[in-house]
């Protein structure tokens, strides 16, 4: 089946309704307030928290070059991608019925259950990107991509607002609750899953056939090969800090934090979020140049944490710029990955990208242990000086803004 306009405006559609309501999923699973708070509430210590961290912010990323062979090998996607997002759902909703039936359960035993099912949520979300990725770039045409991904974000960014208010509505009436949290993400991310359901994938003929251990033996030489993907993982490797270094400037404020300060922060990074959305939905940009602006207020935010540590409003209106370095970096990187691939490697692509979490990934594990050992002043200005230095390999990479198939 070829690309039509008729059938990448149906395509279109369909990942905008997938985007819709899974950016109203999207709070009620948080993996920096709800998913933790779920684990202590269950009687987990730091270490299994940090461990659990370490699987949904890393791990899951990691795992895409495990899936990235197997699933790189197919002509047609979309089962793959209804797989893995069927599988989230299903992890969602057993999961919450786990914790309305808690009772019933040891702690070992519930406590393991929250690892197997939040790992399996992961896992299968990582299943089903590397489809994604490919299906996005080979069902929308490429002159409504930019339009596409700034159009998401920005509907991302208001369900996010809106999710929010849900969330802490339903924590009020209901304390604690957070089995029904749970059963409610399941049912929002079925209903999304019912734009995939909608798509029509053009197929093209897949060359190579790797074998996972071929795959393995693949990467280095893939990466050796295309100077373009070495610099991108760099880049995203080094520019991920930011997202990493953005709850330890919540901690930061552990002197004065309150529910009032808590809820401040969110919606101000919300409205970051949204308003950058709304304003790379209506202008013209080049992908390049919106990276090294998200690595510019990447650069920021730690330098301003320290800056204004001494002044609870202005610091506040700090993740303002938060929000606006997570959707810029967003687009951008999604983006030029589709500008460094085709149709023949794209999977395979977005398998070895998954490596460019290795650095956001490990962190969090280390950060505490830094801060104690060399203060947040160093620590911030450590992490500060690696996003800017994102900058060089940006510069390097070309990215020739026509269709790559």
């Amino acid at each position: 089946m070829e690309l039509t306009e008729k059938v990448s405006q149906r395509n279109y559609i369909a990942f905008i309704w997938h985007g819709i309501f899974l950016s109203l999923a999207s709070n009620f699973t948080d993996v920096h307030s709800i998913i933790p708070a779920l684990l202590i509430k269950a009687g987990g210590n730091s270490i299994l928290l940090g461990l659990l961290t370490a699987i949904m912010m890393g791990g899951s990323g990691l795992m895409q070059i495990v899936f990235a062979s197997k699933i790189s090998k197919r002509k047609k996607k979309k089962s793959s991608l209804l797989t893995g997002i069927n599988l989230r759902v299903f992890s969602l909703l057993l999961l919450g019925l786990v914790i309305l039936f808690s009772n019933h359960f040891s702690k070992a035993l519930f406590i393991f259950l929250i690892f197997l099912l939040i790992t399996i949520f992961s896992f299968s979300g990582s299943y089903a990107a590397i489809s994604y990725v490919d299906i996005v770039g080979k069902s929308i045409l490429y002159e409504k991509r930019k339009n596409f991904f700034s159009l998401k974000q920005t509907i991302s960014s208001f369900g996010i607002f809106i999710s929010a208010f849900i969330v802490r509505q339903l924590l009020r009436i209901y304390p604690d609750n957070y089995g029904l949290l749970f059963v409610i993400a399941s049912i929002l991310l079925f209903i999304a899953t019912l734009g995939f359901w909608m798509i029509k994938e053009p197929v093209y003929e897949v060359e190579r056939k790797d074998s996972f251990v071929s795959f393995l033996k693949r990467i280095f030489p893939e990466i050796r090969k295309n100077a373009n993907l070495k610099y991108y993982l760099l880049t995203i490797n080094l520019m991920g800090l930011g997202l990493s270094i953005i709850p330890f400037m919540v901690l930061f404020l552990k002197n004065r934090i309150s529910s009032e300060l808590i809820g401040n922060i969110l919606l101000l990074k919300v409205v970051g979020m949204s308003l950058s959305g709304l304003v790379l939905y209506k202008i013209s940009f080049n992908y390049k140049t919106l990276l090294k602006f998200a690595s510019v207020i990447g650069f920021m935010l730690p330098v301003l944490s320290l800056i204004f540590i001494g002044n609870s409003l202005l610091y506040q209106l700090i993740f303002i710029l938060s929000g606006i370095f997570i959707t810029s970096f967003s687009i951008a990187k999604s983006g030029i990955l589709l500008e460094i691939s085709n149709k023949e490697n794209r999977a395979v692509y977005t398998g070895i990208s998954g490596a460019g979490y290795l650095l956001p990934m490990l962190f969090p594990l280390f950060a505490g242990i830094l801060i104690r050992l060399i203060g947040y002043r160093f620590t911030f200005l450590l992490v500060s000086i690696i996003i800017l230095s994102a900058v060089y390999f940006i510069n390097r990479m070309e990215c020739k803004e026509k269709e790559t198939g």
